[in-house]
């Protein structure tokens, strides 16, 4: 079905855009009013992270953010709810993105379930292996949903064909080394890794760790499927208010 859906757009738009949000920060309406925003001005797609006490691929603005939203009273029942209600409100779709105690604590296979039940369409959950995902992918699988892998720079051609197996919907393929937020040199080097990772796999490529405005975007024209923005909306919304995450998305559409 996410496939499908990005095949699709991509008939339309030369390059689609997701979105990334840390569920109850700084509240669950604030986060309804972004989603809002951002839907309106042109997302494609969006991640809703689900907070986590140590987001370990996540730099300080998002591990602030899930600090915070946890400080506040967030917890996986209220972030379910909140998938549920956008996934119905606004016509795109909707990714979980967390970790994987989140999905053990909870119950893997109950996670999926309820993810299929609210009308979500897929997950990244960077911490978790195939080869220690077996009740996840299968859960996944049952649900119609699909289970995102990421590539990155270190990721050897036999380990991307091997992730590539598993992966369903689209492969996020992150920019660099470390942790989002981190600035990302966009050059020919960085084309090269996504001739890697286009030659590993046919499904759709999204791009992220780095992706802070229009002329990043503009420069994955062509060898990118998806951009990634995530911390930059963040520091948008921080510094500017929600109303500005909407012109930004609009500016940068």
């Amino acid at each position: 079905m996410l496939e499908s859906y990005l095949r699709k757009r991509l008939k339309e738009r030369d390059i689609l855009l997701m979105t990334h949000i840390v569920l109850g920060y700084p509240s669950f309406e604030d986060s309804y009013r972004m989603v809002e925003a951002m839907v309106a001005a042109g997302v494609d797609l969006m991640e809703l992270q689900i907070p986590f006490s140590e987001p370990i691929a996540d730099g300080p603005v998002i591990l602030h953010a899930n600090q915070r939203a946890l400080a506040s009273g967030a917890t996986v029942q209220k972030c379910f709810d909140f998938g549920g209600k956008v996934a119905r409100d606004f016509d795109i779709p909707f990714l979980f993105m967390t970790y994987f105690n989140i999905l053990y604590k909870y119950g893997v296979h109950r996670f999926a379930a309820d993810m299929a039940q609210q009308g979500l369409q897929g997950a990244i959950v960077p911490d978790l292996p195939p080869e220690e995902g077996e009740e996840y992918l299968r859960s996944m699988e049952e649900h119609g949903l699909a289970p995102i892998f990421i590539f990155s720079p270190t990721t050897a051609d036999e380990r991307m064909s091997y992730l590539a197996n598993f992966a369903r919907g689209f492969v996020y393929c992150v920019a660099r080394k470390g942790v989002t937020g981190a600035d990302t040199s966009f050059s020919d080097q960085l084309k090269g890794y996504m001739d890697r990772c286009r030659k590993a796999t046919a499904l759709p490529l999204a791009l992220g760790f780095g992706v802070q405005g229009k002329a990043d975007i503009d420069f994955l024209r062509g060898k990118a499927d998806i951009a990634v923005i995530g911390t930059q909306t963040i520091r948008v919304m921080e510094q500017q208010g929600i109303e500005a995450v909407g012109e930004f998305i609009a500016d940068i559409r």
